[in-house]
């Protein structure tokens, strides 16, 4: 195996592991998390740079390193930095509150939870009333609100058409003959 291949499976498993510790209800590990995929996603951009090169100086000679994804991978680590910073202030804040860093649900959550599935049974069974009643109604109240208007055959005599025509016998608009 190549070290390219190497540093992918690398990064994938970086990956797979950060993902896995965000999903966990832990403010600890989510902040893990958030590091591995962090220091997985510089990785990527290592890899994807390439071949390392000199530095792209004017004037330089041979072949050289392209700087986007060295920047890009600067740019990461401090968004990487910042987000772990307020990661941490959240879990040193949850420890203050209630000397735990996992995240559980209050009653209030359970009630908004419970509201909410109770609210989607019903508007799918209104969707499906709506759909049953009349399969070519609108949204839109009335004729003036809607966006398009949609012109029918009778509608095109009361058409101005002044837009420029390659007919010749036409005379161009503005009244110039």
């Amino acid at each position: 195996m190549t070290l390219s291949g190497i540093l992918i499976v690398v990064m994938a498993v970086l990956f797979a592991a950060g993902v896995y510790a965000i999903l966990e209800r832990s403010l600890t590990r989510v902040l893990i998390g958030f590091l591995l995929l962090g220091n997985a996603a510089n990785l990527l951009l290592l890899i994807v740079m390439g071949a390392p090169g000199q530095a792209s100086f004017y004037g330089a000679k041979g072949l050289t390193s392209d700087p986007l994804p060295q920047a890009l991978t600067l740019t990461a680590i401090v968004i990487t930095f910042a987000v772990s910073a307020f990661l941490l202030a959240l879990i040193y804040r949850s420890w203050q509150l209630g000397q735990q860093d996992i995240v559980i649900d209050d009653t209030e959550d359970i009630a908004v939870r419970a509201r909410g599935e109770a609210v989607e049974v019903v508007l799918d069974d209104e969707v499906e009333m709506e759909d049953a009643d009349d399969k070519d109604s609108t949204d839109f109240v009335g004729v003036e609100t809607a966006p398009i208007t949609v012109l029918h055959h009778r509608d095109l005599a009361a058409i101005s058409d002044d837009a420029p025509t390659d007919d010749p016998d036409r005379p161009p608009p503005g009244g110039d003959a």
